[in-house]
């Protein structure tokens, strides 16, 4: 467990120092290998948490709809590819084009965004139940 905070530390202050050092600057949009490095070290930062966090500390009660996507994460991409027009046009034709800025326009994507994320979720959780698992 310890290397990978190691890892984890050598990621972000390799990255940091590339950039620091005007060698190559932290830019995620071009993918630089300064950014490669930061995020990197990172995804291993939150992987170390996570890891102590449920395995080590036995912190499982907030997993379970993260457990519901991971058992069927196939199933979970085609249903992210296949039903977001159906959802959206569904969700505009039922409640109206403006429900989801209740809050403002600049809520608006994120509302609309959340609620069809929830209507993901509701099918994998049907199929959780129902112990339909998609394999290769």
């Amino acid at each position: 467990m310890s290397y990978v905070w190691i890892a984890a530390g050598a990621g972000v202050a390799s990255g940091l120092a590339l950039h620091w050092l005007g060698i190559c600057p932290v830019v995620k949009r071009i993918w630089t290998p300064a950014w490669t490095l930061f995020s990197g070290g990172a995804c291993f930062a939150i992987l170390a948490a996570l890891t102590w966090l449920i395995d080590v500390k036995k912190s499982r009660w907030w997993t379970f709809p993260f457990v519901v996507v991971g058992m069927n994460s196939i199933a979970a991409y085609m249903i992210a590819h296949l039903f977001e027009d159906f959802f959206r046009s569904t969700f505009r034709i039922h409640l109206g084009p403006n429900f989801f800025r209740v809050f403002g326009d600049g809520l608006q994507p994120l509302l609309e965004g959340a609620a069809i994320l929830l209507c993901y979720w509701l099918i994998l959780l049907w199929m959780y139940r129902r112990k339909l698992f998609l394999k290769i």
